[in-house]
């Protein structure tokens, strides 16, 4: 098992997180004498969907202290009614998981209104991971805890997350009537991730209209399968890109989605299948540190870009990520129009594949490794 950075809260949470990362083993081993109520079991889920009330009856009847643990809420969200109740009530603790946020938010469910705080479990980081895996794996397989404890099933493994993906929370949950068209969606999808979102363009290739690409987007969002980053319009001196770019949750499963899990990571997939790995390590840092902010790219109409900015009020860090083994003079070029713009970030970051640290004009470029030590060491985002 790998030991994973989320510290378990001390009064009742949410724990969000795509299938597979670990939330199910996470919480056996913070929480291994609660009462358990697993919604995947379908004989857990239809006894309840009959019968609400032995939900509460079985609570009840469960010591004071003992926490009370719900895997897979949002399968029915009318059991949060009860939960309110037991908390307000009763002073029961509880930790519920969902890996899906679609029909809380759709169905307006209720969520508890501030009674319980919000955690959220991403695939491993490096400070989770070690050393388990090179650079070159996690780009092709990516970081599931299940892909990189059983090297010799990563096929299979990844290969059965895009039909499950497909056959449980899409088709059984009925997200959309199109299945087939929801599936040509995330192939296009797939392929795309990490450029410019183009609505017609996906449309247009997936044969669907676009109104409904839109909707098919908010599927994968509300389903954690992946999050839009929004463009930073901080009023540069030339016209910015405004359109968001679209990042999949893990590498190995949009590599799985889009068809190419049995080739070698080619040249045309490698950057944004590197941009992809740091925003996962960024956005999990974010949350597990408690950091608040938000992030964004930059890109100009003359093609100066930079990956990522991380903005909290008045600070905020910019970073350029190469996925090439040298920096070149070319490289520096987004970094250094940022100056040109009235909100320029404090700290300039580049990270690279090579091996050594440099010192450019517009600040330090780290080799990944050390990029991102110091990210979990506070010396990036801190």
């Amino acid at each position: 098992m790998f030991t994973r950075s989320l510290r378990p809260p001390t009064r009742s949470f949410f724990l969000f997180g795509p299938r597979a990362v670990g939330k199910s083993t996470w919480l056996k081993a913070h929480f291994p004498d609660a009462l358990r109520f697993d919604l995947l079991v379908n004989e857990t889920y239809y006894a309840l969907t009959r019968d609400p009330a032995a939900f509460r009856s079985q609570v009840l009847a469960s010591p004071k202290s003992r926490w009370i643990v719900v895997d897979e809420v949002q399968r029915i969200p009318a059991l949060l009614n009860e939960v309110h109740n037991l908390i307000e009530d009763h002073g029961r603790k509880f930790a519920l998981s969902g890996s899906s946020a679609r029909k809380l938010k759709r169905g307006q469910a209720n969520l508890l209104a501030g009674r319980a705080s919000t955690r959220s479990m991403f695939p491993l980081t490096r400070e989770e991971y070690g050393d388990a895996a090179s650079i070159d794996d996690i780009l092709r397989w990516g970081v599931l805890p299940s892909v990189l404890a059983e090297p010799g099933a990563r096929l299979d493994i990844l290969d059965a997350y895009a039909g499950t993906y497909l056959r449980e929370e899409i088709k059984e949950e009925a997200l959309t009537r199109n299945v087939d068209g929801f599936a040509r969606f995330l192939s296009i999808a797939a392929l795309a991730s990490g450029q410019v979102t183009n609505l017609s363009a996906i449309a247009r290739d997936a044969g669907v209209p676009r109104a409904t690409v839109g909707t098919y987007f908010e599927i994968l969002v509300d389903t954690l399968l992946g999050s839009f980053l929004p463009a930073w319009t901080p009023r540069a001196r030339v016209k910015e890109v405004a359109h968001p770019k679209f990042y999949f949750f893990d590498t190995g499963v949009q590599r799985a989605l889009a068809g190419r899990l049995r080739d070698s990571v080619g040249d045309e997939e490698r950057g944004h299948l590197l941009e992809t790995y740091v925003f996962h390590e960024l956005r999990a840092h974010i949350a597990q540190a408690s950091l608040g902010g938000e992030l964004f790219y930059w890109r100009t109409a003359d093609r100066n870009e930079v990956d990522f900015i991380w903005q909290r009020n008045t600070k905020r860090v910019a970073i350029e990520v190469k996925a090439s083994r040298r920096w070149r003079n070319e490289d520096d070029r987004g970094l250094l129009a940022l100056s040109d713009t009235k909100l320029a970030p404090s700290q300039r970051l580049g990270v690279y594949l090579g091996a050594q640290p440099l010192q450019r004009a517009f600040g330090r470029v780290l080799p990944m490794d050390d990029f991102l030590k110091a990210l979990a060491g506070g010396g990036v985002l801190g």
